[in-house]
């Protein structure tokens, strides 16, 4: 269901009117979501749903009590609100408390297509027919997944605070395998504008790579060169960000923890090649104007030329300290660099070429070692040219090392979502060395 904002407004008005707490913060999402399936040359599934969310949470003497209903019928509200106050009113004082914000001032986001055509089940329809007819020009096999959605979020308090932002999305990702199954390659895209999706670049990507009729290289563990493509950079810059958290850093929890106590904001913990930063003004991967808790997102850089320059911090966590509250962002831009692809590959004696990862997670916070696996693609590279495909590997690696010693930046393009969900980053691709990989994988 997608509500427009005097809608939501009403809703959200009603409730806050009726509140019996000291505060009441009122949210409600939704929308229309569409996905199709398709495997071998044909879709498998394919599903539309509409739907919305009311979030009711009451705040009563330091204390917050919340009740979630998928109903918008009033009598559901009602019900809703009133567990919402019992809850609070059976909780303990909150020592991180602070009151909900009142009015804010959002920078305007352009993450919303007007053209709903451009979304709907038929649309993806397309967008995978363009797979399918590639992997038949190419004689591989084609897999994959197209989806989109229209959702809105509302925020509103009983201090005054009333925001309303609205996306759209849709994403196409593919993976291409060999008519002898020894072989995959993979290419994806999410874009907020149906008509940016590029499905014929996507399929021609993904089948490119899976058209390898040599088998697959197993290598040993060690550290190697890698060339990782963009979905790649940007699913490690993401474990990047999301350590990003300043209380942890305050509290001596983090990699971002200055030795004795206090974070390390203003030190130079990365190669000077790497900046993340957010906007969302920015054309290529803007972020949503109105950010965790209301707080409003601004364009900021988080990384500036290997320079820690910002931390992620909640309002209670601001209040403490007396500093400004930053919410957390899943829409960043990794800058880019000049080099090419191709120039990178042919700078590399020896190396692999990764395409993306996955199954990633934190071994150790303090160091930010991360563990995970390759994906769909990766292939040797020896005296400058690409020789073979490899069998996918796990790795372990401490991305401070990792983005410590980048040795080339390409140029930054949109990816497909990275592990935190809820839109897509921006990244290059890269050239690094000694990534360690620790162990073979079988799969290809």
């Amino acid at each position: 269901m997608f509500l427009s904002s005097d809608d939501a407004k009403a809703i959200a008005g009603n409730i806050i009117a009726k509140s019996a707490a000291d505060a009441c913060v009122v949210k409600i999402d939704g929308g229309e979501d569409y996905s199709l399936r398709f495997a071998r040359g044909g879709a498998t599934t394919n599903i539309a749903t509409s739907e919305a969310s009311v979030r009711i949470s009451s705040h009563i003497g330091g204390r917050i009590g919340s009740a979630t209903t998928g109903s918008l019928d009033a009598e559901a509200l009602d019900a809703a609100r009133a567990r919402s106050e019992d809850i609070a009113r059976m909780l303990p004082v909150d020592p991180d408390y602070v009151a909900p914000l009142g009015p804010q001032d959002y920078d305007a986001s352009a993450r919303y297509d007007d053209n709903a055509e451009s979304l709907k089940l038929d649309a993806l329809a397309a967008q995978a027919a363009r797979v399918i007819e590639e992997g038949a020009r190419r004689n591989v096999d084609t897999f994959g997944c197209a989806s989109s959605a229209r959702r809105f979020e509302c925020l509103s308090t009983s201090n005054g605070l009333f925001a309303y932002e609205r996306r759209s999305e849709i994403d196409l990702s593919a993976t291409a395998r060999n008519k002898a199954d020894t072989w995959s390659g993979w290419a994806g895209a999410h874009e907020f504008f149906g008509a940016r999706l590029d499905a014929e670049a996507i399929a021609r990507r993904a089948c490119e790579k899976a058209a390898h009729d040599v088998a697959p290289v197993d290598l040993e563990p060690g550290d190697y060169a890698v060339i990782l493509e963009p979905a790649a950079v940007a699913e490690l810059a993401f474990w990047v960000m999301s350590a990003m958290d300043a209380r942890a850093a305050d509290e001596g929890r983090s990699f971002y923890s200055r030795p004795g106590g206090g974070a390390l904001v203003g030190e130079k913990l990365f190669d000077e090649k790497f900046t993340i930063r957010i906007d969302p003004a920015d054309p290529l991967a803007p972020e949503g104007g109105v950010g965790w808790e209301g707080v409003p997102h601004r364009a900021r850089a988080f990384i500036d030329k290997g320079v820690v320059t910002s931390l992620y911090r909640s309002r209670s966590w601001a209040q403490k300290t007396e500093a400004e509250p930053i919410p957390f962002a899943r829409n960043f831009i990794v800058e880019g660099g000049d080099a090419s692809l191709d120039d990178m590959i042919r700078s590399v004696k020896r190396g692999v070429l990764v395409t993306r990862i996955w199954y990633e997670n934190i071994v150790e916070p303090k160091s930010l070692l991360l563990t995970g696996l390759t994906r769909d693609g990766n292939f040797l590279i020896e005296n400058g040219r690409v020789t073979a495909p490899v069998r996918n590997m796990r790795f372990n690696q401490r991305l401070g090392e990792l983005f410590g010693r980048i040795v080339a930046l390409g140029k930054t393009e949109r990816t497909w979502r990275a592990a935190g969900g809820g839109g897509a980053p921006a990244a290059p691709p890269m050239l690094a060395e000694k990534f360690h990989f620790s162990s073979k994988s079988s799969g290809i």
